[in-house]
């Protein structure tokens, strides 16, 4: 698959698909600290996060901003696992898509114009569990940041084993 019809299947299978990340910052030790959250995959590869302001992955983030945002599901339909690099699972891998980059505590503006976008979209989808909070509200009670991508992996929107892997910014892989 060429890379451009593997990113539009990439940022399909995120939207559609994959639902939660996993995010992964590096804490005052040094060591990568991984959790599930919302985060969300924009047209240019950076990534929208809005969080409980009182999260210590913001600490995180000011001492080191260096992150990784991953998706991972289901096999995409028709995959296969022909020749196994090293070993043989009996499984067919995963789609992931993993971008590597810089966090940035954005201000109020952004954080609440991201919020009401993904707000909507989630309610015109049907998803109303999540409490709605006023822009006063968003303002007091959460943070957001992006993350400026640096560089892109694709696993599982090839054929076999094929991978994507791009800096942002290149035309080249």
């Amino acid at each position: 698959m060429d890379l451009a019809a593997a990113r539009a299947a990439a940022h399909a299978f995120v939207l559609a698909e994959a639902g939660f990340a996993q995010v992964t910052t590096i804490d005052q030790g040094g060591f990568p600290v991984g959790r599930t959250m919302t985060a969300f995959l924009e047209p240019d590869w950076s990534v929208s996060l809005v969080q409980r302001a009182g999260h210590r992955r913001l600490d995180q983030w000011r001492r080191d901003p260096h992150t990784l945002v991953t998706w991972v599901g289901t096999p995409a339909p028709g995959a296969s696992n022909e020749r196994p690099h090293v070993f043989d699972l009996g499984l067919l891998p995963p789609r992931m898509v993993a971008v590597r980059g810089t966090a940035e505590l954005m201000a109020a503006d952004w954080t609440v114009a991201v919020y009401r976008r993904e707000v909507a979209r989630q309610r015109a989808a049907g998803n109303l569990k999540a409490p709605l909070r006023t822009d006063d509200e968003v303002v007091a009670e959460l943070a957001g940041v992006r993350v400026v991508p640096r560089r892109v992996r694709l696993e599982g929107f090839g054929a076999g084993a094929e991978s994507q892997l791009w800096t942002v910014g290149r035309e080249t892989t």
